[in-house]
């Protein structure tokens, strides 16, 4: 039997019901080095996604493997709360919004 990993969810944060899916892992670019994971958020009903994009693992700065990747539902909340705190408005139209956190979300 095996297990799935899920990159996919939702999460609900102040009230407010967001779906969440892992847009791209840790990967290296030819141009920018290690580039870490993506996280496409997309609030219920909204038309403007929020592309949130993590710092790389420093193990793989380090020439470590590559370790299980962790996405939580705390996680995921404090991604939206940051995404809303810097200006996303996911009722609004046009393209996705890319954000920078940090490794915990924020």
């Amino acid at each position: 039997m095996s297990k799935s990993r899920s990159y996919a969810g939702t999460v609900d944060v102040d009230g407010l019901t967001y779906d969440w899916h892992l847009q791209s892992e840790p990967h290296l670019s030819d141009q920018a080095g290690w580039k870490g994971m993506t996280i496409s958020l997309l609030q219920r009903g909204a038309k403007r996604e929020a592309l949130l994009e993590f710092p790389a693992p420093k193990r793989l700065l380090k020439g470590l493997p590559r370790g299980r990747l962790q996405l939580d539902d705390a996680t995921i909340s404090r991604c939206a709360r940051a995404a809303m705190a810097a200006g996303w408005e996911p009722m609004s139209r046009g393209k996705p919004v890319v954000f920078t956190v940090d490794a915990e979300g924020n």
